[in-house]
């Protein structure tokens, strides 16, 4: 909402600079910033009176205006056509900054010579004061404009700019927020006249109005204006419109536009003559009924979309939008003026479902007192006759069949210091709510019956009284105090816990997190599916074929998101997403299982020193999953395994304590090149994060002591099958209490060796902690490791 300074000084003193203003609104609750106008450059225009007009000696089209400014008269030449003697106009001087007129661009006012005679100055257009883009006419101020004033001090263009919160729809009014920069300055609102003369014709016989359905319309309001000349608006309303934002059209419209800024109540005037009978009714639309806005477009509509109808036709679209076919014209003569109040959920569903969004709608979908429709539209008569002319039907059409009761809130001290724990002196209480417009009774000395102003809609329990005391004291009044009662202790989480767990592990080996969205097209929905053969669950209003099921994988969009890096950046990428899948289970809600997801592709990051040019793979996956796990306490183990989406010879299954909690692999080519990957390989990995939650113990390190004795190293050489994983032959070795570590060192198949055989080395490092190992010792565990390795995989010690 865009509030003109000049506009809201008319209701209220600015006592306050315009940047403080801003910030204690900001403070009480109205998100306002200070937007300074053009006038912040008019140092040197000052308001001027044509005092003569003569023709130029050496030019047609030209004239020498002579201009008093307040105790000066110079003359300068000026083209304009619509310049007069006694005109109040904007006189710059020399030096003043302006805008080129011609050509737009910013622009120092210096003395010329124009067809042989000096002009000391310029008559200002509205674009050469950067008020619009008029410049074939000067500027015509008001005829009490002060000669010899700055312009800047009589007709300031400074706005505030008001971000509005869905509650506060009295701020999408210049009264509305009048009424609050009123409260915290301390001063009364003056609002604006709605008494006119009233011609000899009852309204009533005029115009009638039915209402239909009561819980769709609750007021409606209307009144006849006979006699009217449409045309341009007075220049003082046009501005103040331009100055809100908005675009003038013609005297009638632009009152219902300055109204609706000004109340917050949206207003429409119809041309009478093409409402049939003058008769009015407010019906829900038929299924199907067709319809054509102001703009030119036709809707099909369905109930309960709210219609204003005569006996013949649709005229216009309640909340909405009017009609074509009763727009008013420069031939209307007879104005049907309306104000009403609409449901806001209704008007927000048509508006929204017709993608339709109006000034009208956006306020009315907030909620408007039907108090505000009268108030409304005799403020609008009043200005329709300043400025069109015309008679005003004697009183007005006031259709309310269900009267809304003001609410009427009984506020007690104590409730203040329950919600606030805080406690202000019920004068300052009384005061507060007074300057905010509440009407306030004292029952006794705690308690008080509090009854909101017609503009606050938002205000219907005590917690809302409370909340309006606070804002306007000031948030940074109420004292900081502890909690009175016992801090509840925070339940424990095991899954989330690891969640994030597994997010700094992955984060810490050199992986990137993506976030990608729930909600996946066909083509990705059932890719990679945690249960194969899974159908994906869709959604009952997608926003998008792309955004149509929830998701069964995160495999889908992490491989996009890796091949959107690697096509970006010559370094590899390795990403992760942790995130939820969703199971569809037969007439239940889908079973929601977390997933971490991750995918390593291209070179790797390498040092000017560093040769090793190999890509990252299979094995740089297996690392970061089998040292995370090992973090967190889980040692895992890798079987040979198959998936649709990995190559067959190239993946395995990640197993903890002997249960499957995922896969790790390469892609098959087939993958690359659907995902349009530019390299290969590409290693994923896939951990389900339930299964995993379940191993993960509780305790996950245990202290032991370093043994004071030190350790022996032996290396041992086997022949195997070639089927055998060396994984089992090491798990074996380790197996051995003294053993404490052991290193695969070398892997040889080949030449010297029978087909089918394959030779393996370990190192080991054997260490006890009750003493120096001895010879016999080494020899016993050496022998007793051979003696189970063969009995397990048929290995031998290798001659």
């Amino acid at each position: 909402m865009r509030v003109p300074l000049s506009w809201l000084a008319e209701y209220v003193p600015l006592r306050m600079p315009p940047a403080e203003i801003a910030h204690r609104l900001t403070m009480a609750g109205l998100e306002t910033t200070y937007v300074p106008g053009a006038s912040a450059g008019w140092d040197n225009v000052v308001v001027g009176e044509v005092v003569a007009l003569t023709a130029h000696p050496n030019a047609d089209r030209l004239r020498l205006a002579t201009v008093d400014i307040g105790g000066e008269t110079p003359t300068v030449v000026c083209g304009a056509p619509n310049v007069a003697v006694a005109q109040r106009i904007a006189f710059a001087r020399v030096g003043a900054k302006l805008i080129d007129g011609h050509t737009g661009e910013p622009m120092e006012l210096s003395r010329a010579v124009i067809r042989g005679i000096e002009s000391a100055g310029m008559v200002c257009s509205p674009k050469e004061l950067g008020l619009g883009d008029d410049h074939e006419g000067i500027l015509v101020l008001p005829d009490d404009a002060p000669v010899g004033r700055p312009l800047a001090e009589v007709m300031p263009d400074d706005v505030l700019e008001i971000d509005v919160t869905p509650n506060r729809g009295d701020s999408l009014s210049v009264l509305g927020v009048a009424h609050e920069v009123a409260a915290l300055s301390g001063d009364t609102v003056s609002e604006p006249s709605i008494e006119y003369p009233e011609g000899d014709e009852a309204v009533a016989d005029a115009v009638t109005v039915a209402i239909d359905d009561p819980s769709l319309c609750s007021r409606y309001t209307a009144t006849v204006l006979r006699g009217v000349k449409v045309g341009p608006s007075p220049a003082w309303l046009q501005r103040r419109l331009e100055a809100a934002g908005q675009r003038p059209i013609s005297n009638i419209v632009d009152v219902t536009n300055y109204v609706m800024l000004e109340y917050g109540q949206p207003l429409h005037a119809f041309d009478l003559a093409r409402v049939s009978q003058a008769h009015v009714i407010v019906r829900p639309a038929r299924e199907g009924e067709r319809f054509q806005s102001l703009d030119g477009v036709e809707h099909t509509l369905r109930p309960p979309m709210l219609l204003i109808t005569d006996p013949e036709r649709a005229v216009a679209l309640a909340g909405v939008m009017g009609g074509e076919n009763s727009e008013t014209t420069e031939s209307t003569t007879d104005v049907l003026l309306e104000s009403a109040t609409f449901d806001a959920r209704n008007t927000r569903r048509t508006a929204a479902a017709l993608k339709i969004r109006t000034e009208a709608s956006i306020r009315f979908e907030k909620g408007l007192n039907p108090e505000l429709a009268e108030r409304a539209v005799r403020r609008a008569t009043a200005l329709m006759l300043e400025t069109a002319g015309g008679v005003a039907a004697r009183g007005v059409s006031d259709t309310y069949p269900v009267v809304v009761e003001t609410p009427r809130i009984l506020f007690t001290n104590t409730q203040m210091r329950r919600v606030l724990g805080v406690d202000f002196p019920q004068t300052q209480v009384v005061g507060v709510l007074r300057a905010l417009g509440f009407k306030v009774d004292a029952i006794d000395e705690d308690k008080l019956l509090v009854v909101p102003p017609y503009w606050r809609t938002d205000v219907t329990i005590v917690e809302d009284v409370i909340e309006e005391v606070a804002r306007t004291v000031g948030y940074d009044v109420v004292p900081a105090e502890p909690l009175a009662g016992r801090v509840p202790e925070s339940l424990p989480d095991a899954a989330r816990d690891l969640r994030e767990e597994v997010r700094d592990l992955l984060v810490a080996g050199g992986m990137l997190e993506t976030i990608s969205y729930t909600l996946i097209g066909r083509n990705d929905a059932a890719l990679g599916a945690v249960e194969a053969g899974a159908e994906p669950l869709r959604v009952a209003n997608p926003m998008s074929h792309e955004q149509e099921f929830l998701r069964l994988s995160l495999r889908g969009a992490v491989l996009r998101a890796a091949a959107t890096g690697l096509r970006q950046s010559p370094s590899g990428v390795a990403l992760f997403e942790i995130g939820r899948v969703y199971l569809p289970r037969e007439g239940e809600l889908p079973e929601e299982r977390e997933v971490a997801l991750g995918v390593f592709a291209g070179p790797r990051d390498q040092a000017l020193w560093d040769v090793d040019k190999r890509p990252l793979d299979f094995y740089d996956a297996k690392g970061v999953v089998e040292s995370s796990l090992r973090r967190l306490g889980v040692v895992p183990t890798f079987e040979r395994s198959t998936d649709e989406l990995l190559h067959p010879g190239r993946t395995a299954k990640v197993l903890a304590d002997g249960n499957e909690v995922g896969v790790v692999g390469e892609l098959h080519p087939r993958a690359i090149a659907s995902f349009d990957l530019p390299v290969d390989p590409v290693a994923l990995f896939e951990i389900d994060l339930g299964r995993l939650t379940e191993r993960v113990p509780a305790l996950r390190h245990r202290f032991q002591p370093i043994s004071r004795y030190p350790a022996a190293v032996r290396d041992l050489a086997l022949v195997v099958d070639g089927d055998v994983a060396v994984e089992r032959l090491q798990s074996i070795i380790e197996s051995h209490p003294l053993v404490v570590r052991s290193t695969l060192f070398d892997l040889f198949a080949g030449e010297g060796l029978t087909h089918g055989k394959k030779s393996v080395a370990y190192r080991l490092e054997l260490q006890s902690s009750e003493g120096t190992l001895r010879t016999e010792q080494l020899t016993d565990a050496i022998s007793t490791i051979v003696k189970e390795l063969e009995q397990e995989t048929g290995a031998i010690l290798r001659a």
